[in-house]
């Protein structure tokens, strides 16, 4: 059919070409004519072409025309099909690739593009619908991360409630958390044990525990050490059984003997102490994040418990002030020094503040480059990369695999890196560590590029860097330093019109307020009406740059009051303009509750030392009368002890007296003459110099083993024994020892013979 019209085209432009070859023959006869001046006739047109023979090669014009019009007509009408057969193949093309567009833009990237070669419309097609396809992989990992991190605070968030509203009565405590445990990891079994200690003997006592949606309440008791739980406790880590057989049923755990299919038993520590067990039991095997949860809900369940022990002992101290008053004076002076310590570590924390705040991240901006093949050999490097990885001549490193340059730790992702790279992947930007030639590291800002040629194929990869050493290493070290701090104090960023910004998990969790929440609260709402005028100019005084530390109240949103004490801080911008305001600060409730109750007792003591001094007059005369005849006593004592020391010193025994701290206090002639020793070297200092603890294993008639205070085995009785001298001879001597009391005071006094004077 193609062809058919082909051949009818040409045969039209033939005849054209032959009529119009006519009308040129007429056109040229009639001139012809016209310059003859004659009419035109038959007989003359004869009588021209006999004249003129020339005139018949024009009769050949409408054949030639003929023939030009037949050749014309059949190129164009050629020319006209391939055109019209090009255009139905892009239009073919326009109709697959917008049937492809529809299908990706409905999200359906699994829908196959058949490429031919030089398509690069649809290799580009290709490589939009592969980037869609991992956008939405990336897209569904991170809503599921998201939906994990969601459920980790919401949770963490239930329990906090949970544990404030029950802080005071661990058993409901108990069962409270048990149960919305349960339900919110969906588990079947659960146990929660509290760590007791009787007559010294640690063992777990269950307190709650849930089964199968209803609860129990037994009266369990697990031996520290014991079972699952017990081991759980002592090695201070969580144990987690991923699969139980179906006959594996003689599990030893606080929940009895059980065929769970997953177990997991937490240890409830907050600052490596053991405070219990959280024991849960299901049919689902948990996650990771599932496990980091509970572990993160046991870890606040301890410090629940750890607060509850000291509000305890809080209380009996307390109590205790209250009957004595000495008792008391000593935990208020025990008190200022807790507060001269914690406003030294404000200030501290104010000083590190300030050094963050003011703190810059510098950039080396030298620039490091090097060329690598495809297969990662180096073709390049300049000056800065061999000064930067410790090399002198490019021929070191020239022609070397850049596996050289790269860590062991870090060769695995690497790989995977260089692989994109090199088959015409994404550039990747990022901080990179090399490793130089004396096995240091040098990190860097690295930028690695894909090179291609004319025809989009890689032939080489480009490295550009810029040295970040040392900023590397000091944004780690202040990273740590932070994570510190945040674990440590409480901390809040708020904007110059006192917005907030951020708040640690430390703060909003004693605030109890929500991310969401915080985000439409000032600082002003936290205060009262009384306080915010004053606030105001101190808020308006830190803006321009005068720190403020003291203490405010502020309230929770449950309408609890709460105290903070803390330091606020400006921090400006680079053109020294307030950026933002920066609290670091500790909650002071407790202390401030204390206070109170301090000035309370303070006032009942007022009043008892006024009592007192009404009665000051006659305790003064009767104190009189008693001095006068404790000095008469005294000069009596001093009389009888001048007269002892000197009986003892003449004597020719060898005497040692040692107090309650074993200190030496008499030491006779006889006794230097002994032991080769100045008494002036011995006085007021421990006995070993006389009798050496080295000696103590040589024998047990030692006499190191019994002249110490509270060893009352020689005490009354002459028995022999030895020494070593100085020059480490055994001395064989008799020993009786006298002890005396008085008071609290004590001493005992050793008198010695050597042996061998008793034998002559």
């Amino acid at each position: 059919m193609k062809k058919k019209t082909q051949i009818n085209a040409a045969y039209s432009y033939a005849v054209m070409g032959f009529i119009i070859g006519t009308g040129l023959l007429a056109i040229i006869v009639f001139l012809d004519m016209a310059f003859q001046d004659q009419s035109i006739s038959l007989e003359l047109v004869l009588e021209t072409f006999r004249e003129s023979p020339m005139m018949w090669v024009n009769v050949a014009l409408p054949f030639l025309f003929a023939a030009f019009g037949y050749y014309t007509g059949n190129e164009l009408q050629q020319h006209i099909s391939d055109l019209s057969h090009d255009i139905s193949e892009e239009q073919n093309k326009s109709r697959m690739i917008f049937d492809f567009v529809e299908k990706i833009r409905q999200g359906q990237t699994d829908f196959q593009y058949d490429v031919k070669e030089g398509d690069e419309i649809g290799k580009s097609l290709i490589n939009l619908r592969d980037e869609l396809k991992r956008s939405q992989e990336e897209e569904s990992i991170r809503k599921n991360e998201d939906e994990q991190r969601h459920w980790l605070a919401e949770g963490l968030a239930k329990f906090g409630q949970i544990l404030r509203e029950n802080i005071g009565d661990l058993d409901k405590l108990s069962n409270e958390v048990v149960m919305n445990l349960v339900q919110y990891v969906n588990a079947q079994q659960a146990g929660f044990f509290i760590l007791a200690n009787k007559d010294g003997k640690k063992y777990f006592n269950m307190t709650a525990s849930y089964a199968y949606g209803r609860k129990k309440y037994p009266d369990t008791q697990i031996e520290w050490g014991e079972g699952l739980v017990g081991a759980c406790a002592l090695e201070q880590k969580t144990i987690f059984i991923k699969e139980t057989k179906e006959d594996y049923v003689k599990i030893t755990s606080g929940l009895g003997k059980a065929n769970p299919r997953s177990l997991v038993i937490v240890p409830l520590k907050y600052n490596d102490d053991i405070y219990g067990v959280l024991e849960l039991a299901s049919f689902i095997q948990y996650e990771p994040y599932q496990i980091e949860f509970i572990e993160q809900v046991a870890g606040t369940i301890a410090s629940t418990i750890s607060t509850v022990n000291i509000n305890l002992r809080t209380a009996a101290l307390l109590k205790e002030s209250q009957e004595q008053a000495e008792a008391m004076t000593r935990t208020d002076e025990e008190m200022r020094k807790n507060m001269e310590q914690l406003k030294r570590t404000q200030i501290e924390a104010a000083k590190q503040s300030e050094q963050f705040v003011s703190f810059t991240n510098s950039v080396n901006h030298t620039m490091i480059r090097a060329e690598y093949t495809v297969d990662g050999f180096l073709t390049y490097a300049n000056s800065k990369f061999l000064t930067k990885l410790g090399y002198t001549n490019t021929s070191e490193i020239e022609g070397k695999h850049i596996s050289i340059f790269i860590s062991d730790k870090d060769r695995a992702w690497f790989n995977d890196l260089w692989q994109n790279l090199a088959s015409g992947g994404k550039h990747f930007e990022g901080d990179m560590k090399h490793v130089t030639k004396s096995g240091t590291d040098v990190w860097t800002m690295a930028t690695y590029v894909s090179v291609r040629d004319h025809n989009r194929k890689p032939v080489k990869i480009l490295f550009l860097g810029i040295d970040i050493t040392e900023s590397k290493k000091e944004s780690l070290d202040y990273k740590g330093q932070i994570d510190a701090l945040n674990r440590s104090t409480m901390k809040a960023e708020y904007g110059p019109d006192g917005r907030v910004m951020e708040m640690n998990p430390k703060l909003t969790e004693v605030l109890q307020f929500t991310p969401d929440e915080l985000t439409k609260r000032t600082i002003f709402n936290f205060l009262t009406a009384a306080d915010l005028e004053e606030f105001k100019l101190i808020w308006k005084n830190i803006i321009n740059g005068v720190p403020f530390e003291g203490r405010h109240k502020w309230f929770t949103k449950t309408g609890e009051e709460r105290w903070f004490q803390g330091t606020y801080t400006v921090v400006h911008d680079m053109y020294g303009e307030p950026a933002k305001i920066v609290f670091i600060g500790n909650d002071v409730t407790e202390q401030i509750r204390i206070e109170e109750k301090n000035r309370e007792y303070m006032t009942t003591l007022r009043e008892q030392e006024q009592k007192l001094q009404q009665n000051q007059v006659e305790l003064s005369k009767k104190l009189k009368e008693a001095r006068e005849e404790m000095k008469l006593q005294y000069m009596e004592v001093e009389i009888v002890k001048n007269l002892s020391d000197k009986t003892l010193e003449g004597m020719l025994d060898a005497v040692v007296t040692i107090n309650q701290d074993n200190r030496i206090t008499l030491f006779n002639r006889a006794a230097e003459e002994l032991w080769d020793i100045q008494r002036a070297d011995v006085l007021q200092r421990d006995i070993s110099v006389l009798l050496p603890c080295d000696n103590i294993s040589a024998d047990e008639n030692y006499l190191g083993n019994f002249f110490k205070n509270g060893d009352k085995t020689l005490v009354g009785r002459r028995t022999e024994v030895f020494f070593v001298d100085k020059a480490g001879e055994r001395i064989n001597i008799l020993v009786t020892i006298a002890e005396a009391n008085r008071g609290d005071r004590n001493t005992l006094t050793a008198f010695i013979q050597k042996i061998e004077v008793e034998l002559f």
